[in-house]
């Protein structure tokens, strides 16, 4: 083995070693598994009808709740693809507003050597 992998190794040991002697985190892990499962076991309960009122199988639930999660995570998606598209619009404006300003300081600068050149050429 590399020395550098091996010392990636016991870096990734230790970190976990601490990690796993943090007991407040561990907790932490504890209460969000518990409350995962008690989702689940909420979901799967849950009587869901399709269509025809018909009750729907464990499969078709997961389907079901699957589906409702995709269009729940496109929704956000399209939420943060929104909002970073307007501070990138923003940015682009102002970068638009510092170049508009450049351009204009540059003009009058070659408007002033136009007027320099043409002193010097009526001489």
């Amino acid at each position: 083995m590399k020395a550098k992998t091996l010392l990636e190794l016991v870096t990734l040991s230790a970190s976990l070693y601490q990690l796993s002697k943090d007991e407040e985190l561990m907790h932490r892990l504890k209460t969000m598994a518990e409350k995962g499962k008690d989702r689940i076991n909420k979901a799967v309960s849950d009587p869901v009808v399709d269509e025809n009122g018909n009750e729907m199988e464990f499969v078709d639930k997961l389907i079901h709740k699957a589906g409702q999660a995709k269009e729940e995570l496109e929704q956000k998606i399209e939420e943060v693809v929104a909002d970073f598209y307007k501070k990138v619009n923003i940015a682009h404006i102002d970068e638009i507003k510092g170049l508009k300003s450049q351009l204009e300081e540059q003009d009058k600068v070659i408007a002033l050597l136009e007027a320099r050149l043409n002193k010097l050429e009526a001489k």
